[in-house]
C-alpha cells in the first residue's frame, strides 16, 4: 500500500564537494583583493614624502621585507598545518558521514524486513494456532490500533497527516472499498494455507498487474518482464499441484486476493491525482494515506462483522478472556503500521532499487521460517517450486527496475 518515494540520486559528499569548491574559490578572491589592496596603499603611501631621503626609504623598505618575510614564513607553516588539519578534518567527517548513511540503510532494511515478516506470521499464527474464526474482527481491530497511533502521532507533531475533508472521502471511498476487500481475502486464504504458498500465490498478483497496465494504461512491457510473469504462473501453478495441504477454500480466497490487490494498485493510480487536488496541502503522503484508509475501513468493516455473523462467534469464543491473545492482537496492528513507517524509511535511506530487491530477497527467509515454525508438510518438488516462484520474484523485480531506468 506504500506510495513510492523517488530516490534523491545525489552522492553523500556531492554537496560537501561543491561548498568546499566555493569555499575555495571565495578565498582565493579574498587573497588576491588583499594583495591589490595592500599595492594600492603602498603606490599611494609608501611613496617617498617630502622629510624623507632615499636612504631611509631603502632602510624601511629592507626591514619591512625581512619582517614580512619571517611572517609569511610563519604564516605559512601555519597555514600549512592547518589546511593539513583541516583536510583530516574533512575526511574523517566524510567517512562519518558514509558510515552514518550506510548504518542508518541497513537498520532501516532489517527494521522493514523483520516488520514484514513478522507480520504476516503473528496473523497466521493468530488465525490457525489460536483458530481465530473472525478475519474480518481482526483486520478491524488492526485499523483501529493503527488510526489511534498516527492520530497520537499527528497530534503530537510527530508526524503530519491531511484532514478528513467529506470531498476527499468521497474522492477515496472506491479505493477503501477496494482496500477493505484486499485484507479481508488475505485473512482468509492465510488461515488456510501455509506462508510459503502465500508468498508464491502472490505473485499472480503481479501478472494480473501488468495486464492492467497493458490496457488500461496502455503501457508495452519488454519480454523479461514477461518471462518473469511467466515462471511467476508455473511456479504458482506447479507449487498448488505439490502442496501436500491443499485446501481449496483457501486458495479461491488467495485467487480473489490476487485481483483485489491488482485492482487497488491500478485504481490507486487514477484516484491519486484527484486525491491529491483536494487535500488542502495539494499532496498525500503516507501517513495520511494510513490514516484514511484505515478511519473509512472501521464503519464498512462494522458492517461486514454483522452481516458474516461475527459477533456470534465473538460473544461465544473464550480467546478473548485471554491477555495473551489481546496483546498478540494489539502487536499484529502494530506491526502492520510498522511495515509503513520502515517502508519509508528504508525508501528514504536507499532508494526504489534495493527497496524493490529487498521486498522480493525477504519472501525467501519469510517462506523458511513459516515452514519451520508451523510444521508445514512438504516435500522436495513442492519446495523447489516455492523457491522456484521466489527466485522467479527477485527476476521480475530486477526486469522491472531494468524497464523502469530505460524508460
Amino acid at each position: 500500500m506504500g506510495s513510492r518515494v523517488p530516490p534523491l540520486g545525489i552522492p553523500i559528499d556531492a554537496s560537501d564537494t561543491v561548498l568546499e569548491r566555493l569555499v575555495l574559490e571565495e578565498t582565493g578572491k579574498a587573497v588576491l583583493s588583499g594583495e591589490r589592496s595592500s599595492l594600492l596603499g603602498r603606490e599611494q603611501n609608501g611613496g617617498a614624502s617630502p622629510g624623507s631621503s632615499p636612504i631611509n626609504v631603502a632602510r624601511r623598505e629592507i626591514f619591512s621585507r625581512s619582517i614580512s618575510g619571517s611572517k609569511s614564513l610563519s604564516n605559512d607553516d601555519i597555514d600549512l598545518e592547518d589546511g593539513k588539519a583541516a583536510k583530516d578534518r574533512d575526511k574523517n567527517s566524510r567517512n562519518y558521514k558514509s558510515l552514518k548513511i550506510q548504518n542508518q540503510a541497513i537498520l532501516s532494511g532489517l527494521a522493514y524486513c523483520l516488520s514484514s515478516c513478522s507480520m504476516i506470521l503473528v496473523n497466521k499464527f493468530v488465525l490457525s494456532s489460536y483458530g481465530f474464526n473472525a478475519g474480518i474482527s481482526l483486520m478491524l481491530y488492526q485499523n483501529f490500533v493503527s488510526v489511534i497511533i498516527v492520530s497520537i502521532l499527528s497530534l503530537f507533531g510527530v508526524i503530519s497527516t491531511e484532514p478528513l475533508t467529506w470531498r476527499l472521502i468521497k474522492v477515496w471511498l472506491p479505493v477503501n472499498v477496494i482496500f477493505v476487500g484486499m485484507l479481508i481475502t488475505s485473512m482468509f486464504s492465510l488461515k488456510y494455507i501455509n506462508v510459503a504458498m502465500v508468498t508464491v500465490l502472490k505473485n499472480v498478483t503481479n501478472v494480473i498487474t501488468a495486464i492492467g497496465e497493458v490496457y488500461l494504461f496502455k503501457k508495452q512491457h519488454d519480454n523479461k518482464v514477461w518471462a518473469a510473469l511467466f515462471l511467476m504462473i508455473i511456479s504458482a501453478v506447479s507449487g498448488g499441484i505439490t502442496d501436500l495441504s491443499f485446501h481449496a477454500v483457501g486458495y479461491a480466497w488467495q485467487i480473489v486476493n490476487c485481483f483485489l490487490t491488482a485492482s487497488y494498485s491500478l485504481t490507486l493510480r487514477r484516484v491519486m491525482d484527484t486525491a491529491k487536488q483536494v487535500t488542502k496541502s495539494g499532496n498525500l503522503n503516507e501517513f495520511s494515506m494510513v490514516l484514511l484508509n484505515n478511519s473509512l475501513s472501521l464503519p464498512l468493516g462494522v458492517l461486514l462483522v454483522i452481516l458474516f455473523n461475527e459477533v456470534d462467534y465473538l460473544t461465544r469464543t473464550p480467546l478473548l478472556k485471554m491477555p495473551m491473545f489481546w496483546l498478540v492482537m494489539t502487536l499484529s496492528g502494530v506491526l502492520g503500521l510498522a511495515i509503513s513507517f520502515t517502508s519509508m524509511w528504508f525508501l528514504h535511506q536507499t532508494g526504489a532499487t534495493t527497496y524493490s530487491l529487498v521486498g522480493s530477497l525477504n519472501k525467501i527467509p519469510l517462506s523458511i521460517a513459516g515452514i519451520l515454525l508451523f510444521k508445514v508438510p512438504t516435500s522436495p518438488e513442492n519446495f523447489f517450486s516455492i523457491l522456484f516462484g521466489l527466485l522467479a520474484g527477485v527476476f521480475f523485480a530486477k526486469a522491472k527496475l531494468r524497464e523502469r531506468s530505460q524508460s
